[in-house]
């Protein structure tokens, strides 16, 4: 049967943030974090649940191995979220649920897709740019994703490191 991406709900929050747990070690491996690993809280997840924005990557025995949340804001769908448990990497398993994600954003028929990310991380913005993502910068940037990038900053990740992306939902044409 393999993988499968659908809406995920309460009952796998506590899976969630182990998922985003064990990830962040994917990412401390390649420089990209360091210090403790933070998670989403009950209140966060329930936001991207809220705004039915929550997905996640089933296995064969029906146990989360990935997923991704976002929100809206400014007409756009913003991906804040997405993580693949490290024994699950590497199988295509972000771009299912990113996909996933995408096309509820195009469905809704918001004008873009915004995240930020590590500009570094082979799997992060690389990742990113082969759905079709842009880096942003300078005047290209919103507040909202100069305010995030800001936030993310405080919050002791490199500033050197982070970028905003931007996609328009209707050119993505692998989702």
């Amino acid at each position: 049967m393999g993988i499968v991406v659908q809406p995920a709900d309460r009952r796998h929050f506590s899976r969630l943030r182990d998922i985003e747990r064990r990830a962040f070690e994917t990412l401390r491996a390649v420089g990209a974090v360091s210090g403790e690993a933070k998670t989403n809280s009950d209140a966060e997840l329930q936001a991207y649940l809220h705004d039915g924005l929550l997905y996640a990557a089933f296995d064969e025995s029906g146990e989360p191995v990935g997923y991704v949340g976002g929100f809206t804001a400014e007409n756009c769908l913003h991906v804040d979220e997405m993580d693949v448990h490290p024994d699950h990497q590497r199988r295509g398993i972000g771009r299912q649920m990113m996909e996933a994600i995408l096309r509820e954003g195009g469905a809704r028929k918001l004008v873009f897709a915004t995240l930020t990310t590590d500009r570094f991380a082979p799997f992060n913005a690389p990742f990113y740019a082969s759905l079709g993502f842009e880096i942003i910068e300078g005047q290209d940037l919103s507040e909202r994703l100069r305010r995030m990038l800001e936030l993310e900053a405080e919050k002791g990740l490199d500033p050197r490191r982070r970028v905003a992306m931007r996609a328009r939902l209707d050119r993505l044409s692998k989702v």
